[in-house]
């Protein structure tokens, strides 16, 4: 049990070392009833409840955030950022698209067939997302063309 009590019984303590939330309160999550403290000052830690159907999706998700909170702390750490999920082949694939353009011999074919084979890291990372590959390389070509 812990208690603001000293040695003799007298309940005795700074002030200045209570912390402050705004609301605290007990909550039911699923079959587990925990204690939510909002509105803090001073946040030095979170909590992540994570549910799931069975163990091995549960596993899939604490790998899923684990992986992600690394992103996170390595950004913050290095204050810098790659861009990612096919952004570099898009670029790569335009700028050559545009440099096939300028030649007049049977190397443009090579170059403007290259160009397209790049475009599959980003239509395979699409589709794997269980997105529009279509839509996103066009969003994406888009985006590159006005940068």
């Amino acid at each position: 049990m812990i208690s603001l009590a000293d040695m003799e019984s007298d309940e005795n303590f700074n002030p200045e070392d209570l912390g402050f939330a705004a609301k605290v309160e007990e909550r039911r999550v699923g079959d587990w009833e925990y204690m939510f403290f909002e509105g803090m000052k001073e946040q030095r830690a979170s909590t992540i409840i994570v549910r799931g159907a069975n163990e091995y999706f549960l596993d899939e998700i604490e790998r899923s955030i684990h992986d992600s909170l690394c992103v996170v702390k390595r950004v913050l750490e290095s204050n810098s950022i790659v861009a990612g999920g096919g952004a570099v082949e898009v670029a790569l694939s335009i700028y050559l698209d545009d440099f096939s353009r300028t030649l007049g011999t049977r190397e443009q074919l090579a170059i403007a067939e290259f160009s397209e084979a790049l475009q599959i890291i980003p239509k395979t990372l699409a589709m794997n997302a269980a997105k529009d590959a279509t839509d996103l390389i066009a969003k994406l070509r888009v985006f590159h063309n006005a940068a």
